[in-house]
């Protein structure tokens, strides 16, 4: 059982079902060591929070932010387009609007349901990530609209995003107020391996940011609660693996879901 006034299950929570007798024992969290740091994007490296002498920096690949990626004319009509869609509520005080495929990850099954591709307004976004040598060859199948209401608690836990079906980018776009993207890390770095390993990544509104190679595949990623002070919207993007691409196990079924996809004429599921 859930809260019928939101969309948390199992674990999750948000402020809305936190004082619920069945939830409080969630909220007792085992303090573990913590190592602090922050994204540098000139260096490309992480560096100490505090600076004590007893950690260094250290690079940090994985990135790429691409600052100012849609105008403010642009995101306020991002923002109206998606509102005037229907938003349903998510796991831990997220509100969402998915375009993709339906997907069971367990039982590793995938098919194009009603997916019906992405959103038409997300054309001239694809267009403009492909003129980065970064994502020139970046086809996404899939787009994910998240709602962050700080009323509402919202958060996203650190998590890896499935490998399986998504490919090796994951691109973000970060509309309506800045945040902090945490990198983490359970078994520490280097010298650092009797606690946690969080690398805090700064995202400016309008802000588009990919992770690849070990930011992706290695490194947690999540959004504080205490990092949400305002309403905060955000489209993920997510490509296909190579076992669903040419000469993939499944690319003929990869194929479909793309030209599904890059027709652009998508309605929320």
């Amino acid at each position: 059982m859930h809260s019928t006034n939101c969309g948390c299950k199992g674990i999750r929570t948000c402020l809305r079902c936190e004082a619920e007798e069945s939830k409080r024992h969630l909220l007792q969290k085992n303090e573990l060591i913590h190592y602090d740091f922050i994204y540098d994007p000139v260096l490309k490296s992480a560096v100490p929070e505090v600076e004590n002498g007893t950690q260094k920096s250290f690079v940090f690949p994985g990135i790429f932010l691409w600052e100012n990626f849609v105008s403010e004319d642009e995101e306020r009509e991002l923002i109206a387009r998606m509102d005037q869609d229907v938003w349903r509520e998510s796991q831990s005080g997220r509100r969402k609007q998915d375009f993709g495929p339906k997907v069971n990850f367990k039982k590793r099954r995938v098919h194009a349901g009603n997916f019906t591709g992405l959103p038409a307004i997300s054309r001239h976004l694809v267009d403009r990530m492909s003129k980065s040598p970064q994502l020139a060859s970046f086809k996404p199948v899939e787009q994910c609209n998240l709602d962050y209401d700080p009323q509402r608690g919202s958060a996203i836990d650190p998590h890896l995003d499935d490998s399986w079906l998504w490919g090796e980018h994951l691109v973000t776009i970060n509309l309506l107020s800045d945040t902090v993207l945490t990198m983490s890390l359970d078994q520490g770095w280097g010298d650092m391996d009797d606690g946690e390993v969080r690398v805090a990544v700064h995202v400016p509104r309008r802000s588009l940011i990919v992770l690849y190679g070990e930011a992706r595949h290695r490194w947690k990623h999540a959004i504080h609660r205490k990092d949400i002070h305002s309403r905060r919207v955000c489209s993920t993007f997510r490509e296909l693996s190579e076992e669903f691409l040419q000469g993939g196990e499944h690319e003929k079924l990869g194929s479909e879901l793309l030209d599904i996809a890059l027709r652009f004429r998508g309605v929320p599921l």
